[in-house]
């Protein structure tokens, strides 16, 4: 086993990093990030109508370069790598031809931003769910959104194919299929040309597009003609089955494998999201809360089937057989922004003040390029840093999390963000605390959900870009809390998870569980909840709470 190694294949909402395994410790031998460069250059999107698309030449591009990266710099041999698996973020889905082809890879439609993959955080069809709610609770059949907590998600499948096959005819015309981002990666590796032979990801099924084998899979025709016969005559060129990541996708095509430098003989393991994998990664177990801290956040559990038994969720994403571990019932809830919210007072502060440097005729263009640079990297830390002076009985200005919509719970893509107790005091330390104590109310509601439904949560994980660099944040989520928070080791906890996988595809652990056991990394900090900051925290958070009412029924 010493000589054999996995790829994980991490797709995050800005870059994708490939990671080299070794499958007998989960030691990460090789790594490599690629930024995704028409993304980076705002191409397809806009933000004011929240319209974010991805070309995925960005992730084809990703896809050679990290991989390729990876094997020189490891100087593994090729030939003892046996298996990949692919996470991305969800539900992203794409529209594909006949042969599995995203449409924004054919000529007629490369610039077109409704051929692009939908991004997770695109709520375009804000409209569309709504709709999609309303008639599952009315129609008199199935209430397909059960297992989604009861409300679908305009950052879901159904309602972003809804939305796009509305405003362009000429997707809806030639759309034979559609994917979720991982599922169209692994079928790229596998040189799957049929839509209706790839073994679709449970884990996207699942949680977005309302597949529940209690129904026969997909919703009904019955159901899906409601709002369009597109979408009727859609469901029989999706799939039926769906399997999860621990099974085997196909392997390796000839043209990847030659393009990579590996084997045919490699194994692609089905795809999954990537807080599942994270989850994965950071060794989740029964009672443990696993938060993926990102961009936005999902919060992963596992709960055993003989005790969850019938019980739903309410105001969740979703509750899935086999999504994190096979065997267990997945659950998963999230904030819609978390780092997203700091990025976006970074980006009110910084933006004009880049401006007046450009056109600054008192430096030069190197020196423009470095002070602009030395802002972007230093303006967060000095504002955390400032924010950690500050004692938290001070703390009195209150802002809700909402400025890409509420993800859970119950979710709204509608809400909007909001700020009160603002005076001529309230400097950008300040407005930056409130922010952060913002996301992790916002944290603290999920719990207590969770908690109201009778799931048990003994302890907290944390993984990520924000678990893993913000003190501020991490601190103040303890003591909001009021629970101890490890820090996974893994710096590419989903890469790592989705190695593990990948492991268990190729045969070298008879499953997830032996996987996670035999290749975790650990835990590398904890943080305890402060005494003298509970009470004051809890205080802010019923503020918060009530805050939030204010500005719902408003």
């Amino acid at each position: 086993m010493s000589n054999q190694f996995v790829i994980g294949l991490d797709y995050g909402s800005d870059s994708v990093r490939a990671v080299l395994v070794n499958a007998a410790t989960g030691a990460t031998v090789g790594s490599h990030v690629f930024w995704y460069p028409r993304w980076k250059q705002g191409l397809y999107c806009d933000p004011v109508k929240n319209q974010f698309r991805q070309h995925p030449l960005d992730h084809l591009e990703g896809l050679q370069t990290t991989i390729t990266a990876v094997l020189k710099e490891s100087r593994v041999d090729p030939k003892l790598v046996k298996a990949i698996c692919v996470d991305t973020t969800g539900s992203s889905p794409m529209a594909v031809n006949e042969k599995g082809q995203s449409l924004a890879m054919t000529p007629e439609f490369a610039e077109n931003p409704h051929a692009m993959m939908i991004l997770w955080k695109d709520h375009t069809g804000i409209g569309e769910a709504d709709e999609i709610n309303e008639v599952a609770r009315t129609w008199g059949g199935i209430d397909y959104t059960q297992f989604e907590g009861g409300i679908y998600s305009s950052e879901w499948f159904w309602a972003k194919i809804l939305r796009t096959i509305r405003v362009d005819e000429s997707i809806k015309n030639a759309a034979y299929s559609w994917m979720e981002h991982c599922d169209f990666i692994t079928a790229q590796l596998i040189g799957c040309q049929n839509p209706l032979e790839l073994k679709r990801s449970r884990c996207a099924a699942g949680h977005k597009a309302m597949w529940h084998e209690s129904w026969g899979g997909l919703p009904s025709k019955e159901f899906l003609q409601l709002f369009d016969p597109y979408l009727a005559a859609l469901r029989d060129r999706l799939y039926e089955e769906t399997y999860t990541s621990d099974a085997v996708a196909g392997n390796l095509s000839q043209d990847w494998a030659e393009v990579l430098g590996l084997s045919t003989s490699v194994v692609v393991s089905v795809g999954t999201f990537d807080a599942h994998a994270g989850a994965v990664g950071a060794e989740i177990s029964k009672n443990t809360l696993m938060k993926v801290m990102g961009t936005s956040t999902c919060d992963i559990m596992v709960a055993e089937k003989a005790i969850l038994g019938d019980k739903l969720i309410p105001g969740i994403c979703g509750q899935v057989d086999g999504s994190v571990i096979p065997g267990t019932i997945g659950l998963e809830a999230g904030q819609s922004a978390f780092g997203d919210v700091l990025a976006w007072f970074k980006k009110l502060l910084l933006d004009p003040s880049i401006e007046l440097i450009q056109k600054s005729s008192s430096i030069s263009e190197n020196e423009k390029a470095s002070l602009i640079a030395e802002l972007d990297d230093q303006l967060l830390v000095k504002l955390s840093d400032e924010a950690l002076q500050i004692p938290v009985e001070e703390s009195t200005i209150v802002a809700l999390d909402w400025i890409n919509g509420r993800r859970t719970p119950d979710a709204n893509q509608a809400l909007k963000g909001a700020i009160r107790n603002l005076n001529m005091g309230s400097d950008a330390a300040r407005i930056f605390k409130s922010l952060v104590e913002s996301i992790c109310f916002g944290s603290k509601r999920i719990v207590d959900r969770f908690r109201q439904e009778g799931v048990q949560i003994d302890a907290v994980i944390g993984l990520g870009g924000v678990a893993k660099k913000s003190t501020l944040v991490m601190q103040t989520l303890a003591d909001v809390l009021n629970m101890p928070i490890k820090v996974a080791t893994s710096e590419q906890a989903p890469a790592l998870g989705a190695a593990m996988y990948a492991a268990v595809s190729a045969g070298i652990y008879p499953n997830t569980q032996e996987a996670i056991q035999a290749m975790g990394s650990g835990f590398d900090k904890v943080y305890y909840p402060t005494p003298e900051h509970v009470e004051v925290y809890e205080r802010l958070y019923q503020e918060y709470v009530s805050f939030g009412k204010f500005v719902e029924k408003g």
